[in-house]
């Protein structure tokens, strides 16, 4: 099996969020693809596999972190593209059309700045914040919302805090949600519109250095605040990370560049 390790949301290599991206030629085990990711330990790796009889998508395409299939998962997408794109299994400029198992079919294309991936949009919906997640989070919220996936987003005072946060990483996998985003908006005179953080404990990935799904929310949100359909996130992890946004009535159009780090063949047997 050929598989790449793609440093998504980035255009060099070592920052932004690496995936691992696995090109499978036939239908794999998914307690042995779970095994896959947990030995190569990144937030997600993705499973790529060419469909045959698909009217609407030509690949399969599944994630796993290290210790659960999820159901979304933009970085890795976003990697997997890159990975067929760079490889040549599908020609420059054609799109790909993935097919998943909970989130229908997902499009990335080349775009003017890099891909282009086409997701459904998942707007928070205000509810008070969960007792003890300012706490969890050592900083007052200033709104707190959930989604479907579910994620918890919380708005706080500015982007200092955001960058300043410590939490209770243990704490934040307690709270009935896959991701808690933490966000504010951009410092004035930023190249970017806002910037945020992600913490997955729950989901066995304590901070996810960029995540394209959280931008399902985080779009819808800060289009909501700052009239503008088009914005640029930044995710202010270690390694950082550039989303582009634009929301396009109920989806979400994430851009961004990808840089392949390593290109091998895994040996081990099995699938």
């Amino acid at each position: 099996m050929r598989m790449l390790v793609v440093d998504a949301f980035t255009d060099r290599p070592f920052a932004g969020n690496p995936a691992g991206v696995c090109l499978l030629d036939a239908p794999a085990d998914p307690a042995w693809m779970q095994r896959v990711a947990a030995e190569m330990r990144h937030s997600e790796t993705a499973f790529v596999r060419p469909l045959e009889g698909d009217a609407e998508a030509g690949h399969e395409l599944r994630w796993f972190t290290p210790s659960v299939e999820v159901a979304l998962c933009g970085h890795a997408t976003l990697a997997s593209g890159h990975a067929l794109y760079s490889t040549g299994l599908v020609p420059a400029g054609l799109p790909i059309r993935f097919r998943t198992l909970h989130s229908g079919v997902l499009t990335v294309r080349q775009g003017e700045g890099g891909l282009e991936m086409d997701f459904p949009a998942d707007p928070p919906e205000p509810v008070p914040a969960p007792a003890g997640l300012a706490g969890a989070l050592g900083t007052e919220i200033v709104w707190c919302g959930r989604n479907g996936q579910p994620d918890l987003l919380a708005e706080v005072a500015d982007e200092n805090t955001v960058r300043g946060l410590a939490p209770d990483l243990d704490a934040l996998g307690r709270f009935g949600a896959r991701v808690v985003i933490v966000t504010a908006p951009a410092a004035p005179g930023s190249p970017y519109d806002f910037v945020s953080r992600a913490f997955g404990a729950a989901v066995g990935v304590g901070e996810d250095p960029v995540t394209g799904s959280a931008h399902c929310a985080l779009a819808p949100y800060w289009t909501g605040k700052l009239g503008r359909d088009t914005l640029t996130g930044y995710q202010a992890s270690e390694r950082g990370g550039l989303v582009g946004t634009r929301l396009s009535g109920g989806r979400v159009v994430l851009s961004g560049t990808a840089v392949t780090v390593l290109d091998g063949e895994w040996a081990a047997p099995g699938r």
